[in-house]
Order: C-alpha cells, then structure tokens, then sequence
C-alpha cells in the first residue's frame, strides 16, 4: 500500500472503511440472507395452506421439514369448490385490468399533453394534478358514495374501478410527464419533420420510448387495486366482491376458517407476484432510467 493510499483511508469514514473491506462476496451473502428473511411470511403461508387445519393450530408451519408426509392440497380443493371465493377472483380481474389499463393510457396521453403540447394554464394545471397527490383515499369516500349512489353505480364494479382510476391518474400523469420531458426535444422535431402527427408521434415514438415508465405503472396501480379493501369494501357489490372482501367475510362468518383463508390468501397473492416477475424486466429499466434522469 503506497503513502497516497493510506492518506485516502485514514481520510474514508469508518463506515466507508467497513463496506470497502466488505467486498462483494460478503455483500451478497447479507442481500440473500435479507431476501429469505423478506421471504419467509410468504413461504409460511403457501406451507400453511398445504397443510391440515388441525396440524396448523398444533404447531408452527415449520414443522413441515420434519413431518413433510402432512402436507395436501385438501384446503385448495376446498378452495376451488367455493363459490363465493371463485367468483371474487374473477370479480378482482374485472375491477384491476380495466382500472390498471385506463389509468396507462389517459395518464401516458395526459403525460405527454402536459410534457410537450402548449396549451393555455398548462403549468397551473400541471400544479393542480401534483396538488391532487396529497389529497388522502378517505376524504372522497362519502362524497364520492354519495355521487355514485345519485347516478345508480354505487356497489358496482363500473364505481370501483371508476374510484381506482380517479385516484389512480395523478400519480400516473406526475409520473409519466415527468419521464416524457426527459425525451430530446430533437427527436420529437426530426418526427414532426417527417410529417408525423401528434398522435402518430405518442404511438411511434413516445410510447416505444416511455415503456418502461408505462411498465412500472402498470405494476404498481395493478397491485394497489388488487390488494385493495378499504375501497371494495365500500363501493363493491357486496353479493359478489373482490377477493380481498370475500376473504375478510370467511373470518367473520367462520372465525378461524384456516382452511380456506390459507389457500385464498396465497392465490391472492400469487397473481400479483406472477404480473409483477412477467414485467420485471421493464420494471427495472423504469426505476434505473427515473434514477438516472
């Protein structure tokens, strides 16, 4: 070690020291030790659902790894052969993917109307919609259940997804006129040059090049509406609700019902986990280009 080197360590903090001495094999080790522990209530619950009602309220899920010959898939026929729990799966589909695919596309072309159009207030307009991020989910839920109950859609799935998609757009135009306004204004002028319009340039050029803004949108506004209660428990109908609601009235009906809330609950959660691995890719390109830019 040269005298130059020893200066610049004496000069490091100690935690500096101790991350440069760590190297990238200790590292990753703590990074896996931290992502078994992160998921371990995931794999205690899927154990838990392959397991008998009565073995889970005699011992923890561990107790698999030494007595494997316990597990079954009993609780997910159970599971499959209700009705109640099948139709608000089905009913959770229909509330995500419309909410999840209207709030990409009016907040990809609001993004781009507030990132490269001119038209009159657009700044104060802009200033509305970031006002509109700190207005809390709770303070519209009476208003708003008055006004669908005027127009007939209260306890609808047309009023649920219309309540995701309202309070879904202002993150979503924040987020993607943000990312739209980083594109080279060049590109966009060499487009107009070939005679390209306003909506042939968001189709050809803007879309293609926001897709992984639009990706991590897309996850994130599918994961807030299908892990949603609070709002389907309100305005869904209560005869055929989401899954998350279905879930909540076997407690209520059952009490300690572990057989069908075990398995409900993984099924729920495994959609989102596949839609979430299926764009994990744009995902990722989404963050690093937002942390880049």
């Amino acid at each position: 070690m040269t005298s130059a080197d020893t200066v610049v360590q004496a000069k490091q903090s100690p935690v500096a020291r101790i991350a440069a001495r760590a190297g990238g094999g200790a590292m990753r080790v703590v990074l896996i030790l931290i992502g078994l522990l992160w998921l371990m209530p995931t794999a205690g619950l899927l154990l838990s659902s392959l397991r008998d009602p009565a073995q889970v309220d005699l011992s923890g899920w561990w107790k698999v790894f030494t007595d494997p010959g316990q597990l079954t898939f009993s609780g997910y026929d159970k599971l499959l052969s209700n009705q109640q729990i099948t139709d608000s799966l089905w009913t959770t589909l229909a509330i995500t993917v419309p909410a999840t695919l209207l709030v990409v596309v009016i907040g990809a072309l609001a993004g781009y109307a507030f990132a490269w159009m001119e038209f009159p207030g657009r700044d104060w307009w802009f200033l509305v919609v970031v006002g509109l991020l700190v207005v809390p989910v709770q303070v519209a839920l009476i208003p708003v259940a008055k006004l669908f109950g005027e127009v007939g859609i209260f306890q609808t799935t047309t009023g649920v997804v219309l309540f995701h998609t309202a309070f879904g757009l202002p993150f979503a135009i924040f987020l993607l006129r943000n990312f739209f306004a980083e594109i080279p204004r060049e590109l966009l002028e060499a487009a107009r040059l070939d005679g390209a319009g306003e909506l042939r340039l968001f189709v050809r050029v803007v879309m293609p090049l926001g897709g992984p803004a639009i990706a991590s949108l897309g996850i994130f506004q599918f994961l807030w509406v299908w892990n949603d209660m609070l709002v389907a428990l309100i305005f869904a109908d209560s005869g055929n609700p989401p899954i998350t609601v279905a879930l909540q009235q076997q407690v209520r009906q059952f009490g300690n019902n572990i057989d069908i809330l075990g398995p409900g609950a993984f099924v729920s959660m495994l959609i989102p986990l596949a839609v979430f691995f299926a764009f994990q890719r744009q995902f990722v390109a989404g963050v690093m280009a937002g942390a880049v830019k």
